[in-house]
């Protein structure tokens, strides 16, 4: 398993949401792409990583952004959880942690450790806000992980968290994304 590198081509997917939606990064060519691996389906720090991603997403659209979330929890297992948030986007259970294994995703007991020493607040917030780990079915030491591609797919930012709260800061998002202003017709 070894990580992406910025310039690197994404690996292709060919899945299926847990709607049964086709999701393929071909059908997204032309469009800019934020895929992001989660760890459980019931994490709180994921559960509120998606939560603020949804306050954007809207705009990011419109920017010319499409986003894709990847958990390893089983569909049934994301559906009692993470997607009652109604997230705009395509969430992919990959139980097996095939996509996991291809986009080099790592797994970390020491990541657990610095998240409980680095993120209190963090487990706090997400918790006052309903995210509470009901069901805990998963890996727990999987590291999350965001890639930024481009319109051919071309991975441009590869970020690996350092823990397992740890994603890639939204206003590096949102510079990836050109404002709407400079999409408009001259």
């Amino acid at each position: 398993m070894s990580r992406l590198t910025v310039g690197s081509i994404a690996p292709e997917l060919d899945t299926v949401d847990i709607f049964g939606e086709p999701v393929r990064l071909d059908a997204r060519r032309g469009r800019r792409v934020m895929l992001s691996f989660y760890r459980f389906a019931a994490c709180p720090f994921c559960n509120l990583r998606v939560h603020r991603l949804r306050q954007v997403q809207t705009e990011l659209a419109a920017r010319g952004l499409d986003m894709i979330a990847v958990f390893h929890s089983p569909r049934e297992v994301i559906l009692d959880n993470v997607a009652r948030q109604e997230a705009p986007f395509p969430i992919v259970a990959d139980p097996d942690m095939s996509l996991y294994t291809r986009y080099g995703i790592e797994r970390s007991k020491a990541a657990m450790v610095r998240a409980a020493l680095t993120r209190p607040h963090q487990a706090l917030e997400a918790m006052a806000r309903g995210f509470v780990p009901r069901d805990a079915e998963g890996r727990l030491d999987v590291v999350p992980a965001d890639f930024l591609l481009d319109e051919a797919s071309v991975v441009r930012v590869a970020y690996y968290g350092r823990d397992i709260g740890d994603h890639l800061p939204l206003s590096r998002v949102e510079a990836f994304v050109p404002e709407v202003a400079a999409l408009a017709p001259a």
